[in-house]
């Protein structure tokens, strides 16, 4: 079984996301956020990035911790800020051994949705379908990085066809997907 820690670092909210994989069979174990604003000071906030992934990573111990990498923005302070957040959670993981690896918001969003440009409410959506969970996550922080560390599970499969064969025969592209789970499918009458 793998374990693979998904981080949307911030610099106000950073989320997390753990999912277990067992061959084919995607798990979420944990997701949710750290509320980095109630620091006030920008060197505690880091400390606190610092203290929370290093005990995520000590409890779960997992086998990958994937980064969304930042994306650019007119901020120079924001990116800076961001960029810290971001170089202290890679450095929390990689002392205590795990593996790191960043991927661009948009690889994600490709990743999950096969769509680069897919809303937030669109990633989070297919994460309750792949993963079969109800709940609206409160923060979409959590969920993006939930769907990083789905994207590393997919690229490491080699193929983006592994979320559509989770314990199933391997199949190609959304019309064979849709035709071998017509339960799984939802239509909207237009």
């Amino acid at each position: 079984m793998a374990v693979i820690l998904g981080i949307d670092p911030g610099t106000l909210l950073m989320g997390y996301g753990i999912i277990s994989v067992d061959k084919n069979k995607v798990s979420l174990v944990e997701m949710g956020v750290l509320h980095l604003s109630k620091h006030k000071d920008h060197s505690k906030r880091l400390h606190y990035i610092f203290e929370k992934v290093s005990a995520l990573v000590q409890i779960h111990r997992p086998d990958a911790v994937v980064i969304e990498a930042p994306f650019f923005g007119k901020n120079v302070q924001s990116m800076l800020k961001l960029g810290r957040a971001q170089g202290v959670a890679i450095a929390a993981a990689m002392a205590h051994g795990s593996a790191t690896v960043e991927y661009a918001p948009r690889k994600i969003k490709q990743a999950v949705t096969g769509n680069g440009n897919a809303s937030k409410e669109q990633v989070w959506k297919m994460l309750q379908t792949i993963l079969k969970f109800n709940e609206k996550p409160e923060y979409a922080d959590a969920t993006d990085a939930v769907a990083a560390a789905l994207c590393h599970f997919y690229e490491t499969r080699g193929q983006v066809e592994a979320a559509l064969q989770i314990g199933q025969k391997a199949v190609k592209g959304w019309e064979a997907f849709i035709a071998a789970n017509p339960g799984r499918v939802k239509t909207k009458k237009l």
